[in-house]
């Protein structure tokens, strides 16, 4: 059984990030102690709110550089909803620039859109060989979102590093709904809130966890 630490920063859907993961066969921990989330095979980093407000809880618990550390030793991390977007360089909120742990290149802006939020079932176009879609590729997931990226430079810039898979979604605009990038995935979407296919997706990534 796979120990799975969720990431307590004082923002996100903790218990049913913690609920979802143990029907799958997780050994699950709710936790903001950095051994603990070093250790663990996995860790979960979900989120909720404005991002600004995300990554002054995720400092406060030294957040970005177990993030970082468990990166740097091919430790496996998935990022959920805000805990997506802060991987990211940047988040422009309410004129609002803050600052993301920069694990990947990119801005999360407000989508253009009818209507938002963005809430409810949406179909995603799955990356070409993912693991974390294996399966689901016809699959709708939960969305509760304004804010998203829409540009991936990393997606394409034929560096010598095999580039992210990237899974994207549209609501007005096209913008990213999943990244798998070596040890790095993360999902905008709510997985835990996804029935059926969000929970085959989480048993895809445990799978993954070495």
């Amino acid at each position: 059984m796979k120990k799975v630490a969720v990431l307590d920063y004082g923002s996100g859907n903790l218990r049913s990030a913690e609920r979802a993961l143990a029907r799958v066969g997780a050994d699950v921990t709710v936790t903001s102690d950095a051994q603990t989330a070093l250790e663990a095979d996995g860790l979960v980093v979900p989120g909720v709110g404005a991002f600004a407000a995300c990554m002054a809880g995720l400092k406060a618990v030294d957040g970005p550089r177990i993030i970082g550390r468990r990166l740097a030793g091919g430790r496996p991390v998935l990022g959920i909803c805000v805990g997506m977007q802060i991987l990211f360089e940047h988040g422009v909120e309410h004129g609002i620039d803050a600052e993301g742990c920069g694990e990947w290149p990119g801005v999360v802006e407000q989508l253009h859109a009818p209507v938002l939020p963005h809430m409810g079932w949406n179909r995603v176009e799955a990356a070409p060989g993912s693991v974390l879609f294996d399966g689901l590729e016809d699959e709708r997931f939960y969305f509760v979102h304004s804010y998203g990226v829409r540009k991936f430079p990393l997606e394409q810039d034929g560096g010598p590093l095999a580039p992210p898979k990237v899974t994207w979604a549209e609501h007005g605009d096209r913008f990213v709904a999943g990244v798998e990038n070596a040890a790095l995935s993360a999902t905008q979407f709510h997985p835990e809130k996804s029935g059926d296919a969000g929970a085959q997706l989480l048993t895809n990534w445990l799978r993954s966890l070495n």
